[in-house]
């Protein structure tokens, strides 16, 4: 590219000022001080080592992060960067981005077959759904991840296990963002009690392959999403060891009603995967988000559900569930209820 010579000035060792010729391809703005130069500089050197990463840690994600790792990892970011002033621990880990996807495709040449299938596919057809889903999974986990982006995988798990034989969840999460009639939450696969690199990194591709499941498939066509429009990313977080204790989701708001001004929680013994799978009737408990404000007594209602299997790590495989005991199954998770 051809640049054009532009002046600029310069400072000679007794202060003078003089004008210089420079080739340059982009005229300076004459408005713009040295101070935004430098933010100007500082976001390229940022946005351009971002760009090269195929892996990136969940500390330094924000929710402008969406598009390059989807909405769980960029939330994920914004709980251990906004709450850990507030006492509120959330387990480390990282996340391969939208572009390790894609260099993935790249690599083993996966695209143009994924997209020839999914252009032909009948998704009200459920055996020819079936089929195609099961071709293209089958194809993803059978590829190979490129040496950059396991090399990558490889130096972030060395940082975050430090040499602990520690299990992880690998979770998915879906680039495209969550609209009020379109929710991409639950539709593909998470991975827990991961132990060991290797394990890891296969667990990654299934992930990736979980983009394919039959039904978010169906789901994108159904909703008007363009399959390659919807990328993915893996999360790999450390793992607590709620099976020794109780776990759930809790939700900002009442989701029957919408109303704001209370605190939601589902919970029960064991890993909460029971409780966001909808196999366990787990307890209920209503918070008011004004007494905590106030430090006044502040469950407004309590339910205690049957809880009646817990899903705990087991030597040798991923989990296992069991029966509850009667002691756990007969009593609520929060007995002493949600402190401030």
């Amino acid at each position: 590219m051809k640049g054009r010579v532009t002046r600029r000035k310069s400072i000679s060792a007794n202060c003078e000022s003089r004008e210089e010729p420079r080739a340059s391809t982009v005229m300076p703005v004459r408005s713009e001080t040295k101070k935004a130069r430098f933010r100007w500089g500082m976001a390229a050197i940022i946005t351009f080592s971002m760009a090269n990463r195929y892996v990136l840690p969940l500390e330094s994600l924000r929710m402008a992060d969406v598009p390059t790792v989807g909405g769980k990892n960029a939330s994920l970011g914004e709980l251990i960067s906004q709450l850990a002033a507030s006492g509120v621990r959330v387990p480390g880990g990282f996340a391969t981005t939208a572009a390790a996807f894609e260099a993935f495709l790249a690599h083993n040449r996966l695209a143009d077959s994924i997209r020839e299938a999914l252009s032909s596919v009948d998704v009200d057809d459920v055996a020819a759904l079936a089929r195609a889903g099961a071709k293209i999974r089958a194809q993803v986990e059978a590829g190979a991840l490129p040496p950059e982006l396991e090399k990558q995988v490889r130096d972030e798990y060395a940082r975050v296990s430090k040499g602990d034989p520690a299990s992880f969840a690998v979770r998915s999460s879906a680039t495209a963002e969550d609209l009020p009639d379109a929710s991409f939450a639950g539709q593909q696969e998470t991975y827990l009690n991961i132990r060991g690199i290797d394990h890891v990194l296969e667990a990654v591709k299934r992930v990736y392959a979980s983009l394919y499941n039959d039904r978010a498939i169906a789901y994108r066509v159904h909703k008007g999403f363009a399959h390659h429009e919807v990328s993915i990313s893996a999360g790999v977080q450390r793992m607590v060891r709620s099976d020794k204790g109780a776990a759930g989701v809790m939700f900002t708001m009442d989701t029957e009603s919408g109303f704001r001004e209370v605190v939601f929680i589902t919970s029960s013994y064991g890993l909460g995967e029971t409780v966001v799978q909808g196999s366990v009737n787990p307890d209920e408990f209503y918070v008011s988000k004004l007494c905590l404000g106030l430090g006044k007594p502040a469950i407004l209602r309590r339910g205690m559900g049957a809880k009646a299997i817990k899903l705990v790590f087991t030597a040798g495989r991923w989990t296992s569930s069991g029966a509850a005991t009667a002691r756990t199954a007969s009593s609520t998770c929060c007995r002493r209820g949600p402190r401030r």
